[in-house]
């Protein structure tokens, strides 16, 4: 059925000969993925789990951690990683710079932990002390990674990511993504973290943030994942409104579907590393402009793939995830 909707894109891609299996489905058919669902990404995090810095470095081999963005995040959001890498920092004089850049995306994630979600009224003086203590640190170790390998992206990317959290300013933050965009113009990564400095809780104007996906998206070439910030902005809309219906209007539909065709759902679309994550948007997205069309396929390629971003931003996320796809 969805062949004939959808045409030969909608053929599943051979096996994945790295794929974890997923064993720990619900009973709905829903299951966590888990590094990144790839057996050789998990066996990083374990390494880094377990403080093995010379295993993280045997297992990275495979990845390119100056432009990968996905298994940096993998590694960022290791508690406990903080512990030891500081050492790998100052004994791995030959790989100074990956040390730096893990330590720096962790203290990010660290330092947000200490913030946490709650909003900036409610967050205590000693949290944002030690939220900007941790992310002083991350700025520190991430200029120094960019210094020592400035063809590396994720340096960039994550320091847009403190700069929002610093407040630095828009002059400083668009610098940033300016300097990402030179080593690749058409990062996902970096365009995503722009759509959420441009909302307005982040001092952004009303509506600034899909109008620049439209632009950035109106740039890339057929089944580039870039379509992805055109669901990322309608959801960061939808975060902002006081109407939990926002998005159930028919041209919100119809723009969000079309993204999708051009982009995940499109013949020329790469299932990297990560694909999941992309898919969860555009699932979101759709689900909550209550599109039924592609939404569903969407959700059919998943097949029970549930990534936590940006689901997060629902009470009960999981639970949502499972409403909606059982409704798909």
């Amino acid at each position: 059925m969805f062949g004939k909707l959808f045409g030969r894109g909608a053929e599943r891609p051979g096996a994945d000969p790295y794929a974890l299996p997923a064993t720990h489905r619900r009973k709905n058919g829903v299951y966590t993925l888990r590094a990144l669902g790839d057996v050789r990404v998990l066996a990083l995090v374990e390494a880094a789990d377990a403080g093995d810095w010379e295993g993280v470095k045997a297992a990275l081999e495979p990845f390119d951690l100056g432009r990968d963005h996905h298994v940096l995040g993998e590694l960022a959001d290791l508690d406990g990683l903080q512990d030891w890498i500081g050492r790998a920092v100052e004994e791995d004089k030959e790989h100074r710079a990956t040390a730096l850049l893990i330590s720096g995306a962790r203290h990010i994630v660290w330092g947000w932990e200490a913030r946490t979600a709650a909003r900036a009224v409610n967050v205590t003086q000693e949290q944002w002390r030690i939220f900007h203590e941790r992310l002083h640190v991350a700025e520190e170790q991430l200029f120094e990674a960019a210094e020592s390998r400035p063809e590396w992206i994720t340096p960039w990317r994550q320091l847009l990511t403190s700069g929002r959290g610093m407040s630095l300013g828009d002059t400083v933050n668009e610098t940033r993504f300016e300097a990402a965009l030179r080593r690749d113009p058409l990062d996902l990564s970096s365009h995503l973290e722009r759509v959420g400095q441009l909302q307005p809780r982040w001092g952004g104007e009303p509506g600034r943030a899909l109008e620049f996906a439209r632009e950035a998206f109106a740039g890339a070439p057929e089944g580039h994942p870039l379509g992805c910030v055109i669901a990322m902005a309608h959801i960061e809309d939808w975060v902002e409104s006081d109407d939990e219906n926002c998005l159930d209007t028919p041209e919100i539909q119809a723009e969000l579907s079309d993204a999708a065709r051009r982009s995940i759902l499109h013949p020329g679309y790469e299932r990297r590393l990560g694909w999941q994550n992309d898919f969860n948007m555009f699932a979101m997205a759709l689900a909550l402009a209550s599109e039924s069309i592609v939404c569903r396929r969407v959700f059919h390629e998943l097949d029970g793939a549930y990534t936590i971003w940006p689901w997060t931003f629902m009470a009960q996320p999981e639970k949502q995830y499972a409403r909606f796809r059982r409704h798909a």
